[in-house]
């Protein structure tokens, strides 16, 4: 049985909330009280999701492209609109980009994951922090990955991102402190959702060779880390790194 965390009366937003690890964190804490907007790029699987999971629960979509400071800072004042404040900010929405090695690696590709898992992540930031400031409460969670920590070879740009996601969580935690914000990152070992489709089967079986665990993470495993990060009793930790990478990383 999943641990109880409560989260009653709270808002929360998650980017890329429409499949994968960020359905199953918007399922979790839906399933602890809070309200969630789920920010997508893929508005009609963002509306889906929200219907599905909806159950008399107070859930909506928000077409984001996190890339987009004007499309961000307008879903922002939607929510706020049907939420009344945003609590908790998930910066789940991410991609892979290829499998190459450094000296094929396409330099566009490289600019796209930089915009999506770490620019989209400072701009998401930006446009929520100053509502959690003017009521000195807020929760922040980015979801990094263990390849921030480890680097995986042919995914440079991935990897490099990850370990931007890290050293941000570290420098908004520190910023941030004072107002009761927490900022935190999870760095989980891979789950089989769809950004496997972006990756070579080498590089998933790779993956897999790495982790002691001997099997990938459950993205219900993700969602529980997520859910306890978000919540009030996470009061004392920030610009932390919580692992999931089933013993991947010891540190």
């Amino acid at each position: 049985m999943a641990n109880q965390i409560d989260l009653t009366g709270k808002t929360a937003v998650v980017t890329g909330g429409a499949q994968g690890i960020g359905r199953a964190i918007v399922g979790r804490l839906l399933d602890s009280g809070a309200a969630v907007a789920i920010w997508d790029r893929d508005a009609t699987l963002a509306a889906r999701t929200a219907d599905e999971l909806r159950r008399n629960r107070r859930v909506e979509a928000q077409p984001v492209d996190v890339t987009a400071p004007a499309e961000i800072e307008r879903a922002r004042d939607a929510t706020v609109t049907s939420f009344g404040r945003i609590d908790i900010l998930v910066n789940n929405a991410g991609i892979s980009g290829p499998n190459a090695p450094v000296a094929e690696y396409p330099p566009e590709a490289w600019s796209q994951v930089m915009r999506v898992n770490l620019d989209g992540l400072f701009l998401c930031c930006r446009a929520v922090v100053p509502l959690m400031i003017a009521q000195n409460y807020g929760r922040i969670v980015n979801i990094a990955s263990i390849a921030g920590k480890e680097g995986n070879p042919n995914a440079a740009a991935y990897s490099a991102s990850k370990a931007g996601v890290i050293a941000l969580t570290k420098s908004f935690g520190k910023e941030l402190a004072g107002y009761d914000i927490a900022v935190n990152c999870i760095t989980p070992a891979a789950a089989r959702t769809a950004i496997f489709d972006q990756m070579t089967q080498a590089h998933i079986d790779y993956m897999l060779s790495k982790i002691p665990r001997a099997r990938f993470v459950e993205v219900e495993e993700v969602a529980a880390l997520t859910a306890f990060c978000a919540s009030a009793e996470c009061s004392f930790s920030t610009g932390a790194v919580f692992d999931i990478s089933g013993g991947r990383a010891t540190y």
